[in-house]
């Protein structure tokens, strides 16, 4: 145990009560603002507790259950031990995050067959399923809790990720104690991915509308282009960087997560660096992939690098530069420009750089 049975009662004795307007209700219609996926039904009568869309997000896609990290007392900042997903794919697209609490008398198993019914129908593939202990880590912990292992929901949505105040609806859906979880990732070609966590709610206290009651939670991500959002950097504005600081970031060259083929809308981005190379026939330039930190430090390593060697490629065939004018080159996540705790983070971190030589 990570604490004393002591230092646990003293907590509970000492927080002070939620106040009585802040606890849960017995949900009698959407959570404003919220709606269904238009080609993913919902379970009969259930409702909609907690919402989060994104047009574009990172996404973690588990094929296998949770394991302890081989990382000795590893632990998280709520002193967890560590976990992760034996096997997992890390992804972006368009992601939809659906809390649902189902009606009275209802099975978590129950829940999950029926979405597998719809997904089914909708061509899904399923890649994993498991539950309670067989999903891995804590099989009674939702997001929230300190102190033991890590569960499902809390390496798919920790509790910092949970916007909903405290004793909400939301918040409580995503908060109390478990039991009888189901899991199970499902794949549609070309389309989407697709997680459905079931589970009984256990809370007699603030979130008693939830207790024994299923919830469902489903978080999809879409297999949509991200929109471009960038100002592409003219060629002079690269001669300008390369001149004053010795090297240029470029986020304009896109990449689907794991791949080294560039996508067609990094074409204007491409376009400006052929044209600085033009107009000075004399420069030689190292093209630099770097990634974020998610996945291997060698798999990145040759992930990097093929991506360089893809932009001069693309450069060579396409705006008739020398081969010797480039040279291409990776170095995986070992030169961040942000954190890679966070998303944002990761996203400066994934560019393509060029330096002189």
């Amino acid at each position: 145990m990570r604490f004393s049975a002591i230092a646990v009662l003293a907590t509970l004795l000492l927080a002070p009560p939620a106040p009585s307007w802040a606890e849960a209700t017995d949900p009698q219609s959407d959570r404003p603002g919220s709606k269904d996926l238009p080609w993913l039904k919902r379970f009969e009568g259930s409702l909609i507790v907690a919402y989060d869309q994104k047009a574009y997000d990172e996404y973690t896609f588990p094929t296998g259950p949770l394991a302890r990290s081989t990382v000795p007392d590893a632990a998280d900042s709520s002193n967890n031990y560590v976990s992760e997903f034996k096997e997992k794919q890390s992804m972006e697209g368009a992601r939809t995050r659906i809390v649902y609490l189902l009606p009275a008398g209802r099975s978590p198993l129950e829940a999950l067959r029926g979405y597998e019914q719809e997904l089914n129908a909708q061509g899904a593939q399923k890649r994993f399923e498991c539950s309670a202990d067989a999903c891995g880590g804590d099989a009674e912990r939702n997001s929230e809790g300190g102190g033991g292992d890590q569960s499902v929901a809390m390496k798919l949505w920790p509790m910092s990720r949970v916007t909903d105040e405290n004793f909400t609806n939301g918040n409580c859906a995503q908060a109390v104690r478990i039991a009888d979880q189901r899991f199970a990732s499902f794949e549609i070609p070309s389309k989407a991915y697709v997680l459905v966590h079931t589970f009984i709610g256990k809370d007699t206290l603030y979130c008693k509308p939830f207790n024994d009651r299923v919830i469902a939670i489903v978080d999809v991500l879409e297999l949509k282009a991200r929109e471009q959002k960038m100002v592409s950097v003219s060629a002079a504005e690269m001669s300008t960087a390369l001149t004053n600081t010795g090297r240029i970031a470029l986020y304009g060259i896109l990449f689907d997560t794991g791949s080294h083929v560039i996508k067609a809308e990094s074409k204007p981005a491409l376009d400006e660096i052929g044209k600085l190379l033009t107009q000075n026939p004399a420069m030689k330039l190292h093209v630099v992939g770097h990634t974020d930190n998610q996945g291997g430090l060698d798999t990145n390593f040759l992930l990097s690098k093929s991506r360089a060697q893809a932009v001069s490629a693309a450069l060579t065939r396409d705006y008739a530069i020398a081969a010797s004018r480039l040279s291409a080159n990776g170095v995986s996540y070992l030169a961040p420009v942000a954190s890679n705790a966070d998303e944002d983070g990761r996203a400066k971190n994934r560019r393509v750089e060029l330096v002189p030589f």
